[in-house]
């Protein structure tokens, strides 16, 4: 079965930094959709960033453009969030995602994304 497991998380002070890991297992990842939502007490689940495994492409969210960056490491299956110049309003569970579907056209909505990990918290103190 597909496993998503998400780690990096912490406590940081406001402009600080971190590097988010999802290590992917399960399966050969070609042409999935990955990303990465964020979701904080009392709010939905939001979207952050996210790329097509096959693609060149990334997508960023307006709030965090500039500061996180997507990547990652085909030979290790994993995926990573680059976070800097970390803000108070960046606290949230930080989720890893996965979307099979090769024919779908949005990266941006939570419920198109059928693999989630359990998330890893990302608390930015001031």
């Amino acid at each position: 079965q597909v496993q998503l497991v998400e780690s990096g998380g912490g406590l940081v002070q406001a402009g600080g930094s971190l590097r988010l890991s999802c290590a992917a297992s399960g399966r050969t990842f070609s042409g999935y959709r990955m990303g990465w939502f964020r979701q904080a007490p009392g709010k939905e689940r939001e979207f952050v960033a996210a790329f097509r495994w096959s693609g060149l492409s990334t997508y960023y969210a307006e709030a965090v453009k500039g500061r996180f960056t997507i990547s990652r490491d085909n030979a290790k299956n994993t995926v990573y969030l680059q976070m800097n110049s970390l803000k108070p309003e960046d606290t949230a569970v930080y989720y890893c995602a996965a979307d099979p579907n090769q024919a779908r056209t949005f990266y941006t909505r939570s419920n198109d994304y059928v693999y989630w990990g359990q998330g890893t918290q990302v608390t930015v103190s001031s």
